[in-house]
């Protein structure tokens, strides 16, 4: 093949978008293009396997196959690294177009795939709860969680479509990743602070913003998964006295969490439904009450049964308990309110 077999012959008039050319085979597997489409977004053959559930053996033989009946190479393979070919690249708008009709077409017709959604972490309340009432108002459907831990680190995986939707702070996004996501308003969670038992503040049945003045709180800094939170946090903290603190070794589990509070003896900023850890306490924040705006998120264009449920569960949650009902003496980012007030404008016109 070519290396302009990708492209549209010249035309006196001009083509909204090159089309590929005939090839050696009237059929092409879709799972075949679900291969290529995998391992030219991984760029390594152990890695696209490990996503799509198949043995690198055969990965590497559904590859050659789609080669062979392309008639062109796709990637160079060396050692040490995994690359696209001219003819890979051109192939791949194609493949992923492909792709999302094959599940649309799936979709309609009740038969999706598996929803992958993510819960940023084991145990935080509200990303289970609409997940679990999801699951109730579709059970025919298979959502399947998943923990990345931050929207940010979210929002790549869900544009490459290793992941199919998420929770977190919509406006905290990079502009770029959110022109590529959709979003529907979920809920404004007040602001939580988790203390060693030991703290000052451990007996306090909440605890006012003012009394955090003078100490450091650990919001995430450093990790590149969760910019968004802490971004929250310096606003929250700005003026106030309060210290972001500096970036340290993230800690995952219940044990890791213990060890890390035990050896800082920093409060940590979290949200109300923020689960219980051993050896700490976890105390509302008040006087304002910060709000901390959570969004269901996904990526524009994708249609699947298990999205629509999803959403519908959101929508249901949130009407039920007040979840978008914001305080009196509330606290938010300007930019926050901005965006679900866009959203809600939209709702309203379409």
């Amino acid at each position: 093949m070519s290396p302009s077999s990708f492209s549209s012959s010249p035309s006196p008039s001009p083509s909204p978008s090159p089309s590929p050319p005939p090839v050696s085979s009237s059929f092409i597997e879709p799972r075949l293009l679900r291969a290529f489409v995998t391992v030219a977004e991984e760029l390594h053959f152990t890695r696209a396997a490990a996503r799509l559930y198949v043995a690198q053996q055969a990965l590497s033989r559904d590859v050659r196959r789609l080669e062979r009946e392309l008639g062109a190479e796709l990637f160079v393979r060396t050692t040490r690294q995994v690359t696209l070919t001219g003819d890979g690249e051109r192939l791949l708008p194609y493949a992923r177009r492909v792709l999302q009709a094959q599940d649309e077409l799936l979709a309609a017709c009740g038969q999706a795939r598996p929803l992958l959604v993510d819960l940023n972490s084991p145990g935080l309340g509200t990303p289970r709860r609409v997940l679990h009432r999801a699951r109730e108002l579709a059970p025919e459907q298979e959502l399947m969680a998943r923990y990345e831990s931050g929207l940010t680190g979210a929002a790549a995986e869900l544009i490459a479509g290793r992941l199919d939707a998420s929770f977190g702070r919509y406006a905290g996004l990079a502009p770029a990743l959110r022109s590529q996501l959709a979003h529907q308003p979920v809920r404004w969670e007040p602001m939580a602070i988790v203390l060693p038992e030991t703290h000052r503040l451990a007996s306090w049945e909440s605890v006012p913003l003012a009394e955090l003045a003078g100490e450091t709180v650990y919001a995430g800094a450093g990790n590149p998964r969760t910019p968004e939170w802490t971004d929250l946090a310096h606003r929250l903290f700005e003026g106030r006295g309060i210290e972001v603190a500096a970036p340290a070794p993230l800690a995952v589990g219940a044990e890791e969490f213990q060890r890390i509070m035990a050896k800082s003896g920093s409060p940590v900023l979290a949200v109300v439904s923020f689960p219980a850890m051993p050896g700490c306490v976890l105390r509302p924040l008040v006087d304002p009450v910060p709000l901390s705006p959570v969004s269901l998120v996904w990526r524009k264009g994708l249609a699947h049964p298990g999205l629509d449920a999803l959403r519908r569960a959101a929508a249901e949650r949130a009407a039920e308990e007040g979840w978008l009902r914001r305080p009196a003496d509330g606290w938010f980012p300007a930019m926050d309110i901005a965006l679900m007030n866009a959203h809600k404008r939209h709702v309203a016109n379409t």
